[in-house]
């Protein structure tokens, strides 16, 4: 049974691979502020975090199931959108991008808890039959260290890595040591949350362990 990422996040990539799947990567053409502008105009009013996670998980994960039958004819398996989002304070946090935003940022996390909201989509997709869809938007709240110090902050800045993530921050990595408490499945807060996924493809007919392939497990970190 194979398995279509439908996203480039490293993080992504290696959660799968951590749970002993090798999935395809397919990078999705999705135009996420657009999207977002489009539902909005359309309602007449903001998403919620939740509704916003869920709709651009669905466009890349469609956007991906759209195309992958071209190029690649018999694939048998499904495909994973996912998209992620972090609330504090009623203000929702995407990637900061700059140094200035992450800094900002962090300084109003310190000694605070938020909720980081991840939604999924996953298709199934068989030759010749049309793709069927199931949904989920799974949460996890995160409270961070109240004695971060301004030095700190400026070399975790420094290493890049809040730049590209939701939030300024990750849970798996450099940022780790600065949240002291997880409630919730913590691969959501990693981009997906892997008991959300199992529930979704067991919706869909399948066995979360159907997914499992021989090169994952080898890599698997218990494997070595």
């Amino acid at each position: 049974m194979r398995v279509c990422l439908a996203s480039t996040s490293p993080a992504r990539l290696m959660l799968l691979r951590q749970a002993g799947i090798e999935p395809l990567i397919v990078a999705p053409d999705v135009d996420e502020d657009a999207v977002a502008a489009a539902a909005e105009a359309q309602r007449g009013a903001p998403l919620t975090p939740g509704e916003l996670v869920l709709l651009l998980a669905r466009a890349k994960a469609a956007d991906v199931a759209r195309r992958l039958p071209a190029e690649h004819p018999r694939f048998d398996g499904i495909v994973i959108g996912g998209d992620s989002m972090f609330a504090l304070d009623g203000q929702v946090y995407g990637k900061p991008y700059t140094p200035a935003a992450a800094r900002e940022r962090w300084r109003r996390m310190r000694g605070a808890t938020g909720v980081l909201f991840s939604g999924h989509s996953v298709f199934r997709i068989r030759p010749d039959a049309e793709p069927v869809e199931a949904t989920a938007i799974a949460e996890a709240s995160v409270t961070f260290a109240d004695d971060v110090t301004d030095a700190e902050l400026d070399t975790y800045i420094a290493s890049g890595e809040p730049l590209h993530v939701a939030g300024a921050f990750t849970v798996d990595s450099l940022g780790g040591a600065f949240i002291t408490r997880v409630e919730g499945d913590p691969s959501t807060v990693v981009g997906m949350s892997l008991s959300t996924l199992r529930r979704l493809t067991g919706e869909l007919g399948l066995t979360w362990t159907d997914l499992w392939n021989a090169g994952a497990l080898a890599a698997s970190p218990t494997a070595q």
